[in-house]
């Protein structure tokens, strides 16, 4: 009678945000990190802390999780996501310190459909889409990381989420679209409000076959372009070894992240965190002019790389590029007289070298594609 059960100290009000995918999402400090090389005062901010939930699978939805809040120190930030821990420090420095929570929910090699509520699933009958899952390592179950690793926090109120998954898709690409959406949407119903879902195109890596990861982020861009409070980062900039699926550059990925979440969740007007985009294009002979989003490309080599001209056999050509005192950039090549489309860094392990005024790479498109 009477008696104090428990006390809780140190309590901050402040933005959580859920961090969820595969490995490149999982990818920690204790991993080689290229793109910061000074941690002495990294952690210093203890108005960051993180949850890092226990990996684990469920045939059915379960109510409680492993794993604690942790304030942010390096020792604690070892095994965190780099990724999740740059968005939220730079969302914690550019909103006036305010606190930031990050839940990392995240296992590496795990497909789209684990992660999917089993609603969603059977009621859009997307589960036809989902019979061609073979298992491997991680868990293959649908909606079995969604049962064990999402749903329990479905009553925590989270500002919103950043994902970074799509590799274990590749193989299935075309699928992908119609399974993030029906993902997004389906999360949205679970957490009853209508949260904000950024995402991370997936980088460029050679060991994808055909030309998979081309496919794959076509349809991650379909999903940025057609469901609303939802926003696309590419990063094909930003590997340092294409033949690594791990890039060992994260600190810009979370940068540009949380650059998406400042414009368009806390309406900071002045960031600009869209990568420049194909516009429209003309065909001039043998030429194609293509104009994109951007006022203004600069090439930081000397020639512009990973363009790609359709002759009317469908055959694809290596393309010469130029940019033009307008803007547009002019693709040509001497294989082909009749062009009939253009590509740009249509394959698996295109790094691109245009960029805008931002410093943000030209994202990768396709004209010739079929609807």
């Amino acid at each position: 009678e009477g008696k104090l059960c428990a006390e809780v100290k140190d309590i901050l009000m402040g933005e959580t945000w859920l961090c969820s995918g595969q490995s490149n999402m999982e990818y920690c400090f204790k991993w080689r990190v290229d793109d910061i090389t000074d941690r002495s005062t990294l952690f210093d901010n203890k108005k960051i802390r993180f949850f890092k939930v226990a990996k684990s699978s469920s045939a059915y939805p379960v109510e409680r999780i492993q794993g604690k809040w942790e304030i942010c120190s390096p020792e604690t930030a070892e095994d965190f996501s780099v990724v999740a821990f740059c968005f939220g420090k730079r969302l914690n420095e550019e909103l006036g310190n305010l606190p930031i929570g990050l839940i990392g929910s995240y296992w590496g090699g795990t497909a789209i459909e684990p992660w999917m509520d089993e609603f969603t699933l059977r009621h859009e009958k997307l589960e036809e889409k989902t019979k061609a899952l073979t298992a491997g390592w991680a868990p293959t179950a649908n909606s079995s990381l969604y049962n064990a690793m999402i749903h329990p926090i479905k009553n925590y109120t989270i500002a919103g989420v950043i994902w970074y998954q799509g590799e274990a898709n590749n193989e299935r690409a075309a699928d992908y679209g119609p399974l993030f959406d029906g993902m997004i949407r389906g999360w949205r119903n679970e957490f009853h409000r209508f949260l904000p879902f950024y995402f991370v195109q997936i980088a460029p890596w050679n060991g994808y076959a055909d030309r998979n990861a081309a496919y794959l982020r076509e349809q991650q861009a379909d999903v940025a372009a057609t469901l609303h409070n939802t926003g696309m980062v590419v990063v094909s900039d930003l590997v340092n070894d294409i033949s690594d699926i791990h890039p060992s550059l994260k600190k810009q990925v979370g940068v540009r992240l949380a650059n998406m979440a400042l414009k368009k969740t806390y309406h900071r007007e002045e960031v600009e965190p869209y990568s420049p985009m194909l516009k429209s294009i003309r065909i001039e002979g043998r030429k194609v002019m293509v104009t994109t989003t951007a006022i203004k490309l600069t090439c930081n080599d000397k020639t512009i790389q990973n363009f790609e001209i359709v002759d009317q056999a469908g055959n694809v050509y290596p393309a010469d590029a130029k940019l033009m005192k307008n803007g547009e950039i002019s693709v040509s090549s001497v294989k082909v007289k009749t062009p009939v489309a253009v590509r740009y860094c249509f394959t698996n392990d295109a790094v691109p070298n245009l960029f805008d005024s931002n410093g943000l790479p030209l994202a990768p498109f396709r004209t010739d594609r079929k609807k």
